[in-house]
Parts: C-alpha cells; structure tokens; sequence
C-alpha cells in the first residue's frame, strides 16, 4: 500500500495558529503572575500543541518560554530559576517542575567604556 502525502495547511490556518499561539503564551504569563501554575502550564501545552498540529514554528522567544522536556510555561522566580555561568558562557534556567537544567548560549556584553 503506498504511503500517503501529507496535505499542507493553507497560509490562512497557519495565520491564524500563530495568532493563537500568541494569545495563549501571554495568557500563560498572566496566570503565571497570579500564581495559577496549573492553568499556565496547560496554556503553554496548548500553544506546542497547536504549533504541532499546524507545522508551525515557534520564534526563539517563544520557545524559551517552554521547558523542552516536560512543556511546562517558565517564568523566572516562579516556575523557574535562571542562572549566567561567566565561565562557560550559558544561561542556565531549572525548571521546578521536572529539575531538569536548560543549558543556553549567550554572549556577555562589554563594559561600559
């Protein structure tokens, strides 16, 4: 039996999909701000979720958002801690979720001269 073709979404779906990501994601802070961590991580489920079922990509900002492993929201002092490590130039951010360490690349920036 032959493999069948995935049909690609039309551009207006995919609009629409990450206009909702969009929504969800700010949603996700703001119940992360009045400590309902829950409904914040469902949020955040949501929006990978739909970004999956869409094909479409999350932006850099957007997927730091979201621990890679357990798709819980990250919001540093609540549901993470976030750490610069000078030595090996990383951000360091542990989510309380599931422990796990997200190790990212920064550049330091100069002093002021």
């Amino acid at each position: 039996m032959a493999k069948r073709k995935p049909q690609r979404k039309p551009a207006w779906q995919k609009r629409i999909a990450r206009e909702r990501i969009e929504i969800l994601l700010k949603e996700a802070e703001k119940a992360a701000k009045r400590g309902e961590i829950k409904l914040a991580n469902r949020y955040a489920k949501l929006a990978k979720l739909i970004g999956m079922r869409y094909t479409v990509r999350l932006t850099r900002e957007q997927k730091r958002k979201l621990c890679k492993y357990c798709d819980a929201f990250l919001f540093p002092g609540i549901t993470c801690k976030v750490k610069l490590d000078p030595k090996s130039k990383k951000l360091k951010i542990r989510c309380f979720n599931c422990g796990r360490i997200i190790r990212l690349p920064y550049k330091p920036r100069n002093k002021a001269e």
